[in-house]
């Protein structure tokens, strides 16, 4: 991916992640709470077997249509 396309998709993960402080559903795993911005990041890599940055330019739009639907839907 592109610096300027990484930069666009860094702010879009920490947008979502301000979103969904204090929303993500309690975990055992995590007693003091669920980092948001790591769940982004996460589910990124769970489904594109990869970072952010290592994803192609010609799937930014997939990419930016995935970061909201993680937004609205906390999991």
């Amino acid at each position: 991916m592109h610096e300027k396309n990484a930069k666009k998709i860094w702010q879009l993960i920490l947008e979502a992640g301000d979103s969904l402080k204090g929303v993500l559903p309690d975990h055992p795993n995590h007693p003091k709470g669920r980092n948001p911005y790591a769940h982004i990041s996460l589910e990124i890599k769970n489904k594109y077997g990869c970072s952010y940055k290592d994803i192609p330019d010609d799937q930014l739009n997939e990419l930016i249509k995935f970061i909201n639907y993680l937004r609205k839907n906390p999991r």
